[in-house]
């Protein structure tokens, strides 16, 4: 079994002056959500999410060796221009991540950044963010130890992203990827996320999700307060067996393609996420009227016409419609009679199941 000290670099390896990389790393959705979080990053409950193809943030990391090793050294850009509120989420990942990257003092970097959807949209970035740059960090420690492996170079990733930001870890490989050890998914690691090993179902093939920006305004509560929250939570205890029981139960519908069952778990998974914060102390409201609007027209749209069309939230207002490909045409349609009305400038993003991270 993989601990935390088989990730700490070993540093007899050859050095390097400089050098440069450039990677995209896509935002995932959750299927079943990862809520509540222990020391150093580790979920109370284990999360499956579906990888996106078009939402990612590309990053380019340039090094140059120091003469003198002393406290971290970078320089951050965001679409080309230096971004100082940024910087200090960067400095503590770089702390975090030190005792397993000692090599990160020895080079001034320079970060560029960009995503591929609006920075202010409502879409948390922080997933593709943190999985590029985990990714670039890697490209150098490769090149310092050529002798890695790819699965190791993958895993490291993985794990480096989850200490930045949790969900990160879903965003480095496969197209389905499971966080959190659940008994089921063989190698399953609280650590990193794993690619779902089972032969995945056509009913989910090039599967899609349209994202609905019904508020694009700032998160009304962190993340991180957010995960805090579910310390002393009345329900937190059930709500991680939940979880527990709804991975089983999606692991199941994964491989048969039994497209109601996928709809009860994905839906119940979301109104769960909110449940719990509404029911926090302090307690939060993250939907807003628009929300329940469109999820009332996609039940009555789904009853009408038997087409299996589905929602999952983040923790935020926004909107996720899931559909299969081969119902496309019908659903756009649909989304954009009766539901692009409820979002902020009638804003939307189409997108669908990707396969995790590239190398540009």
């Amino acid at each position: 079994m993989i601990s935390e000290k088989d990730f700490i670099f070993n540093s007899n390896f050859q050095s390097i002056d400089e050098g440069h990389y450039e990677w995209s790393a896509p935002s995932n959705i959750a299927l079943v959500k990862y809520w509540g979080k222990k020391e150093h990053q580790i979920p109370a409950n284990p999360s499956i999410s579906f990888t996106l193809k078009n939402c990612k943030t590309i990053t380019k990391l340039a090094f140059s060796k120091k003469e003198k090793r002393s406290n971290f050294s970078f320089d951050l850009l965001f679409e080309g221009k230096p971004k100082e509120d940024f910087k200090p989420k960067i400095q503590k990942f770089f702390e975090r991540i030190e005792m397993y990257c000692p090599y990160l003092k020895d080079y001034h970097f320079t970060i560029d950044t960009q995503n591929t959807f609006p920075h202010s949209s409502g879409i948390a970035s922080s997933a593709s963010g943190m999985a590029a740059l985990a990714v670039n960090i890697m490209s150098l420690e490769k090149e310092l130890n050529t002798e890695m492996s790819d699965e190791f170079f993958y895993q490291k990733a993985s794990f480096l992203a989850r200490l930045g930001s949790g969900s990160a870890c879903r965003s480095v490989k496969g197209a389905v990827v499971v966080w959190g050890k659940h008994e089921e998914i063989d190698g399953s690691s609280d650590l990193f996320g794993v690619e779902f090993s089972s032969q995945i179902h056509s009913n989910f093939k090039n599967y899609q999700d349209t994202i609905l920006l019904v508020d694009k305004g700032e998160k009304q509560v962190s993340s991180t307060v957010g995960h805090d929250l579910m310390h002393n939570h009345p329900y937190a205890e059930k709500r991680f067996l939940q979880a527990h029981h709804n991975l089983s139960a999606i692991k199941s519908v994964l491989e048969n393609g039994n497209l109601e069952e996928f709809i009860k778990i994905v839906e119940s998974e979301a109104l769960t996420l909110h449940a719990m914060m509404m029911t926090s102390m302090p307690y939060f409201i993250l939907m807003k009227p628009n929300t329940l609007e469109i999820i009332n027209a996609i039940w009555k749209f789904r009853n009408e016409t038997k087409i299996p069309v589905c929602f999952t939230l983040d923790a935020g207002a926004n909107v996720h419609v899931l559909y299969p490909e081969n119902v496309r045409v019908e659903t756009l349609q649909f989304i954009k009679n009766e539901l692009v009305g409820y979002c902020q400038n009638g804003q939307y993003i189409c997108d669908k199941i990707g396969f995790g991270l590239q190398k540009l």
